[in-house]
């Protein structure tokens, strides 16, 4: 928690620096309009981070740079709006870090189960710019959109309507809903259990008629779906922190004058830093509200070997990721 707090304080911290820096004045922009979409809906983590790069765009521009917004997935779903930044029919995108790896498998690194067993961890490495830049330049290459921030939700804790989990045994016979993500349905399958992957427009009716029993999110989406209507057990599980980019297309980008491109780059780090202390008082309060509507949760008992067997599957993916070098480093970086 003291780690939490220090790292919340210099985020508040960078961020007014990063604003009295400031960028270049208003009458050295040309005008233009930024098409920022994501496939998530008013209130969600994606739509305060673009409300937050709209509004220091806007101000920073002096107006001269006005930022369109297209939410709940009015431009197609995270996927779709992946391709539509590589040809350049919309400039920026917030979504899920599993919806890009697709397109870039290096960014596949921040999905590996159980890289991030606490926040901690995630803030060492999102910390560390050489990592970050790295990682960068790969996604450019293999995607043709440039990730201009991370940021971080909550973890995707396991729910279902049968019985509490506390260990993997409990795990055992339960239908669970997982995303089609190719690392997360490795995890399901290292614990010995075979996932799901429902479409997210089909999972609440899923729980509903008992064609799942359970699904996995962070607290913000199970408050936001009102899954307590449909479930009732909650298991802390810290196999994968919900991580996603703010996403621009690179030919777009590339394109811009240099005081644009600082504008735009700037922008996006402090809606991230932004999103991080937003998303973090947004879980709390989310987890107090399924709770207050009858959920319950509990930690797991033996969550060392639910670790041991889902980082067991690391080595079929270190090539698509960058390799085992660069998830040594990773490791190294979080270990520090």
């Amino acid at each position: 928690m003291k780690s939490t707090k220090r790292f919340f304080l210099f985020l508040g911290l960078l961020a007014a620096v990063l604003a009295f820096a400031g960028s270049a004045s208003a009458a050295e922009f040309k005008k233009m309009t930024i098409r920022a979409a994501t496939a998530n809906p008013e209130g969600s983590l994606h739509v305060e981070a673009i409300e937050k790069f709209k509004s220091i765009v806007e101000r920073d521009s002096g107006g001269a740079i006005t930022v369109q917004t297209f939410y709940g997935g009015s431009m197609g779903d995270e996927q779709a709006n992946v391709k539509q930044l590589r040809n350049a029919e919309i400039n920026i995108a917030v979504l899920a870090c599993g919806n890009l790896t697709p397109f870039a498998p290096s960014a596949g690194v921040f999905y590996l189960p159980y890289l991030f067993p606490s926040l901690a961890d995630a803030e060492k490495l999102f910390g560390d710019e050489q990592f970050m830049d790295t990682v960068a330049e790969k996604v450019i290459k293999e995607s043709r959109t440039r990730p201009l921030a991370w940021l971080i939700g909550g973890y995707r804790v396991i729910t279902n309507a049968k019985k509490p989990v506390r260990n993997l045994a409990d795990l055992q016979g339960l239908k669970i809903r997982v995303p089609p993500v190719e690392l997360q349905l490795a995890a399901f399958r290292a614990w010995g259990v075979e996932p799901h992957p429902l479409a997210w427009s089909e999972t609440f009716n899923g729980l509903q008629q008992g064609v799942i029993d359970g699904q996995e999110n962070p607290h913000a989406i199970n408050r936001d779906q009102k899954f307590w209507e449909v479930q009732k057990y909650i298991s802390n599980v810290r196999y994968l922190l919900w991580v996603g980019p703010i996403l621009a297309s690179e030919s777009w980008f590339r394109k811009l004058e240099p005081q644009a491109q600082e504008l735009i780059a700037r922008a996006a780090r402090e809606a991230a830093l932004h999103e991080w202390q937003w998303s973090a008082q947004q879980e709390a309060l989310a987890l107090q509200a399924c709770l207050d509507k009858g959920m319950v949760i509990n930690d797991l008992e033996d969550e060392p070997a639910w670790m041991e067997a889902a980082r067991s599957i690391w080595p079929q993916y270190y090539d698509k990721v960058g390799g085992k070098d660069f998830v040594d480093q990773a490791l190294r970086i979080m270990a520090q």
